[in-house]
């Protein structure tokens, strides 16, 4: 019980250390047609134990909305349970959206990092039915380094406890606790559910999501068959990812012997430490790169490969939306 519980706080206290947030911005004086000034505005969705502002000093997108809205992007920075499992997060980030919470916006360019992918899907489904034909409000679903197909790390965490024991019990009070603290941190008052969570980023628990909220995946985790555009209730949504390939990426990171032990459940498979490269596809797949689960929101604190700069593939995919339309 100890070693399990210790392990957990391991996962969510390297989580705690990149989670950090900023508010959003809009874009700068002077930046209008500007490299990333689309149609729609960016809406950014976190991942598990995500918020959304601690004092405004860190982003869990580290610097990327400030490089959007530099050269004409607008951006606000969703705010969903840091713990809970992926629909019931999906329908809190629609009743918000619906709600005004994100401002007015006709349609929103979402980023969504981890189970932030997930996440919006349910999203989508969820949105579509709140309004009329074709008045859902997600244009664009750009997943990075999400957990689309289940997450192997998640399927050894759940192997490892039992379901309904006191081990699960006494896990998930230190994790719903944190939880709780992010929340309270954070200003907002979101439900924490550890175990939902858990569950619901497991192969089983991500296929059961699929099988409702299929945008954009594929029949299998490593099936080239996704649909890269789809229309929903009337909504057009085009679909697109990224994936990390690498665990070790610097030697300055503090977390990456974390994320190299969580990667050993992987073998030989590419993966981000967290998921694999295959689990991370979705929609038009932009490639894969030398970063982890946490380099690809430019954490900790920018510190990464030196090869590659997480900040450009947003950057670059802002301009893609541009070109399209969106």
């Amino acid at each position: 019980m100890e070693k399990i519980t210790h392990a957990v706080c391991l996962v969510v206290t390297a989580s705690l250390s990149s989670l950090s947030h900023a508010d959003g911005c809009s874009a700068w004086a002077g930046s209008s047609d500007g490299y990333t000034d689309t149609q729609h505005p960016f809406l950014m969705v976190h991942g598990i134990t995500g918020f959304d502002t601690v004092g405004g000093l860190l982003g869990y997108f580290h610097t990327v909305p400030m490089n959007l809205c530099r050269s004409g992007a607008d951006v606000v920075i969703a705010s969903v349970s840091p713990f809970n499992d992926s629909e019931q997060r999906g329908l809190s980030l629609a009743d918000d959206i619906n709600s005004g919470v994100y401002g007015d916006a006709v349609k929103y360019n979402v980023f969504a990092h981890s189970q932030g992918s997930p996440t919006t899907r349910a999203a989508i489904t969820f949105d579509a039915h709140a309004n009329g034909e074709g008045q859902g409000h997600i244009a664009s679903l750009t997943s990075v380094d999400g957990v689309n197909n289940g997450s192997r790390v998640a399927d050894m965490i759940r192997g490892v406890i039992p379901a309904d024991s006191s081990i699960e019990g006494g896990v998930a009070a230190v994790a719903n606790a944190f939880g709780s603290l992010i929340a309270w941190i954070s200003g907002d008052e979101h439900q924490q559910d550890s175990i939902a969570a858990l569950d619901s980023l497991t192969s089983v628990g991500t296929a059961d999501l699929n099988s409702r909220h299929p945008y954009g995946t594929a029949s299998g985790e490593c099936v080239e068959d996704r649909d890269t555009v789809v229309t929903y209730r009337g909504n057009e949504i085009h679909l697109y990812s990224w994936a990390g390939r690498s665990v070790m990426t610097n030697i300055l990171d503090l977390l990456d012997p974390f994320l190299f032990t969580t990667s050993l459940v992987f073998g030989a498979e590419p993966s981000d430490g967290m998921v694999s490269v295959c689990s991370q596809k979705l929609g038009e797949y932009l490639g894969d790169y030398d970063a982890n689960h946490i380099d690809v929101i430019n954490h900790v604190m920018g510190v990464g490969s030196i090869w590659h700069n997480p900040v450009s593939l947003y950057r670059v995919q802002a301009n893609r939306l541009k070109n399209t339309g969106l």
